[in-house]
């Protein structure tokens, strides 16, 4: 009989392990908040240096990402951590992470 709970138990932890690897596929963004005026909504802004195809110099490219923060924890100006995550309404798809830095 411990051979079988062993298999079982074998079974279960690739199960377990499965699922933790398709939920570490979400996207994590690091930003700034541009925007905590809305209930339980911020405006993070991300910043990404990307190289041009042509004329191999760097280009600045910003996104305004719609972030969900339950507590209204964030406000502007803080440097925050963000991932994806389902629909949560027409424009919000990511939800905050944690504050990594307060504004001064």
């Amino acid at each position: 009989m411990s051979e079988e709970t062993a298999t079982t138990d074998a079974v279960e932890t690739t199960a377990d392990a499965a699922a933790d690897e398709a939920r570490n596929a979400r996207k994590v963004r690091e930003g700034i908040v541009t925007s905590a005026g809305m209930d339980k909504t911020i405006v993070v802004t991300v910043t990404d240096r990307v190289r041009h195809a042509k004329y191999n110099k760097f280009v600045l490219r910003t996104k305004k990402l719609y972030t969900h923060d339950e507590a209204n924890d964030a406000g502007e100006g803080d440097r925050v951590r963000v991932m994806e995550t389902r629909p949560l309404s027409k424009n919000k798809r990511w939800r905050l992470v944690e504050v990594i830095e307060r504004a001064r």
